[in-house]
């Protein structure tokens, strides 16, 4: 499947179209003989407003305030003033076709990058072609545009009015003239069109069309202030623009690994999906946030559109490990590192140590934080989810300077803030005195207790990535390490399952699976095994007894993963194909709440306000991943999130832990088959859901065959023919 197709009325702008070149993006939308082209941009930011960290907002301060139950105490403290930054609309075109004219439906080719609109016209149907300007020297080119159709360009400062925004989202504005900005100019040229929007206090932004005979093209650029040098601004033809969009997607689908799924639905997720990733992270353009570079042309991005690090932007970006895109994920950390004096000041503030790192669970892209919500705030398992995506990558990609010069220095920082937050208790043993559960009561004062499941996750994680990162290195580890894998307990257990921290056993539906984190995201317990066997099948009882109706569309994903570390195969793609159905509007758009009512709260009560985050659809990609195979607690696993019936089920080229690359066919349970390169030097373990535990030394560049026999994977003996 290299084509994806949705029919019009595509009545909003996330059920449109996305195309794209990763810093500037379009949203191609509309009905009936009217399609209008919505334009955003990644890092179009309002800087002004957010949270300022001080000395006040210290660790021993919080569990101070929290242990008093003061809630007007701690609401001071994480007050962000007036305002917080935010990503702010562009604008959009408007392209009207002949009155007779009615948009049928978009085909996008995956292949090459084309987005065509489809319409009819006399009886007859006639298309536009799209290509987004890849090398970034513009938005897109179209071409297909006869005389009698018209363009208009219209600046965000005209959509971006007439309706009580902040009935939706408190922290939102409701004009750009309420935010202080000053008007858009707007210019007529024999060729084209164009305006120029001022920020208060960022280099402004400008976008320039120009129509060509049949072809128009639309440029975006910064720092332009007047109309003569918005008119000479260079405007690549639409040849240059297809040229550029079928290079780069020839590179990027020559090593993406392939699937084939009984689930066509499954299928198009899948691949549709790693062409939003291809756009969202190209490597010229901007690390994506909530809604990457996909910004409503009428009003403020939900949630500014900034950077969450309690599950989002991992989940935006976890995609780029399995399916080896290494130059596309290394974005985000250079982002993170760039902030490293910020956030040591923030360590210093909240732990009183220079040599440590904390990120907030939310910032802008100067890593300015939002405030408001504390335990957000001080959640440290976002910098120690951020420190496993950077190992991971460098031990899938080999990429050991990077861990050397700067992953590793991250890892510890990390773990010094952590060092501080911990103490001993009576016996001995390590604990969190104050820890949150993320989103969990939001910040309400009793939003807290000692030993959250989700944090002692984060940390052992954290743990056992540096013990190996060190190994790698040749370094000594730091003895601290020892102390947390003998003293600190993996999660908190109350009755023989997984509590959210002492005391409390999950007794709500709740969006963030975070109690459940060992399992996934932090994949250190086997839930295979005697020990955590029956512990795991209680905590999932509960889980599902809490139902799913606060789920919302990135969550459901991640259940989807945590069923696959479990071996059900049938829930994991079920839960797929409930987000296709629920969190997927008519476009294929990746919507934060449901389409229609009845599975969840989350659904039609913002029905006035679309909330797309394209978290849902990247975590979708991780869970179709996971399906074919994802590594849990040092062993590779092979289909164990597909369904136990399937027919014929085949991946390509999956990248794992350890630089292995595997590949694997199975056609019900009997006939399995699995081919496995080593890229470095390594001992590979690797088992089925049917199998013992296979394990062998691979050398750089070897290769073997497995197949399964007899509750066994086997190697393959010379002369055996394997097919995948």
């Amino acid at each position: 499947m290299h084509k994806v197709i949705r029919e019009f009325p595509l009545d909003s702008s996330q059920k449109g179209a996305m195309t794209g070149n990763g810093k500037t993006g379009a949203l191609l939308w509309g009905k009936d003989n009217v399609l209008n082209i919505t334009l955003g941009c990644a890092d179009l930011w309002d800087h002004r407003g957010g949270f300022e960290w001080t000395a006040e907002h210290n660790f021993e301060a919080v569990c101070d305030a929290l242990k008093r139950k003061d809630a007007d105490g701690i609401k001071a403290m994480f007050a962000y003033g007036k305002s917080r930054p935010s990503i702010i609309p562009v604008g959009r075109i408007v392209v009207t076709l002949p009155e007779k004219c009615e948009l049928l439906r978009y085909e996008q080719i995956l292949v090459t990058g084309e987005t065509r609109i489809i319409y009819s016209a006399g009886g007859m149907e006639k298309s536009l072609s799209f290509y987004s300007g890849m090398d970034m020297k513009s938005v897109f080119s179209c071409r297909g545009i006869d005389e009698d159709v018209a363009l208009t360009l219209v600046p965000a400062w005209k959509l971006f009015r007439g309706k009580d925004y902040t009935n939706f989202f408190p922290s939102m504005r409701n004009s750009f003239e309420e935010m202080g900005f000053e008007p858009v100019c707007e210019y007529e040229f024999t060729d084209g069109c164009g305006f120029i929007q001022k920020l208060p206090a960022d280099p402004s932004c400008s976008v320039l069309l120009k129509r060509n005979g049949g072809d128009f093209t639309v440029v975006f650029q910064r720092g332009i202030t007047d109309e003569i040098e918005l008119a000479r601004t260079p405007v690549p033809e639409y040849i240059t623009a297809r040229r550029a969009s079928k290079r780069f997607w020839k590179k990027y689908w020559s090593d993406t690994p392939e699937i084939s799924h009984d689930d066509p639905v499954i299928e198009e997720l899948y691949r549709h999906g790693l062409f939003k990733y291809g756009i969202m992270t190209n490597p010229e353009g901007v690390t994506p946030g909530l809604q990457g570079p996909w910004i409503e042309d009428h009003h403020l991005p939900p949630w500014s559109g900034d950077y969450h690090f309690n599950i989002n932007v991992q989940m935006i970006n976890m995609p780029g490990l399995a399916a080896g895109k290494f130059a596309n994920l290394k974005k985000l950390f250079e982002m993170v590192l760039s902030w490293r004096e910020i956030l040591r000041y923030n360590a210093k503030c909240f732990v009183g140590i220079s040599d440590g790192y904390m990120l907030p669970h939310a910032v802008d892209d100067r890593c300015k934080c939002m405030g408001a919500f504390w335990s957000g705030t001080i959640d440290h398992a976002c910098s120690a989810w951020v420190a496993m995506m950077m190992f991971d990558y460098c031990d899938r990609s080999g990429d050991f300077e990077f861990l050397r010069s700067d992953v590793y220095d991250f890892m510890q920082g990390t773990m010094n803030v952590f060092k501080k937050m911990l103490s001993y208790d009576s016996s001995g043993n390590l604990m969190l005195p104050v820890s949150i559960s993320p989103e969990f009561r939001g910040s309400l004062i009793d939003a807290w207790g000692k030993n959250s499941s989700f944090q002692l996750a984060a940390i052992h994680r954290l743990n056992r990535d540096m013990v190996r990162a060190a190994e790698i290195l040749g370094v000594e580890a730091d003895p601290f390490c020892r102390e947390i894998a003998e003293k600190l307990p993996e999660v908190t257990l109350e009755d023989g399952e997984i509590a959210l921290w002492d005391g409390l056993l999950l007794n709500e539906s709740h969006r963030h699976h975070s109690h459940l984190g060992a399992l996934c995201p932090f994949d250190i317990i086997d839930p295979e095994s005697g020990k955590w066997r029956d512990i795991i099948d209680k905590s999932l009882y509960r889980w599902v007894q809490n139902g799913m109706g606060q789920w919302t569309g990135w969550c459901t994903a991640w259940a989807s993963q945590i069923y696959t570390r479990v071996g059900n195969g049938n829930m994991a793609n079920m839960l797929l194909n409930i987000w296709n159905m629920y969190f997927a509007n008519e476009g294929g758009g990746s919507m934060h709440d449901g389409c229609f009512s009845g599975f969840t709260i989350y659904s039609n009560f913002r029905q006035e306000m679309e909330v797309m985050q394209i978290d849902g659809a990247m975590g979708v990609i991780c869970a179709v991943q996971d399906q074919f195979v994802h590594s849990q607690d040092g062993v590779i696993r092979a289909f164990y999130g597909t369904p136990p019936r399937g027919r014929k089920l085949k991946f390509t080229n999956m990248v794992m832990p350890g630089g292995f690359r595997i590949s694997g066919s199975r056609v019900f349970t009997k006939y399995t088959t699995l081919n496995v390169k080593a890229s470095r030097d390594g001992v590979l373990r690797i088992k089925l859901p049917e199998s013992e535990i296979f394990e062998k030394k691979m050398a750089a560049g070897s290769e073997i065959d497995l197949y399964y026999e007899n509750g066994r994977l086997v190697e393959k003996k010379s002369g055996c023919i394997l097919y995948y």
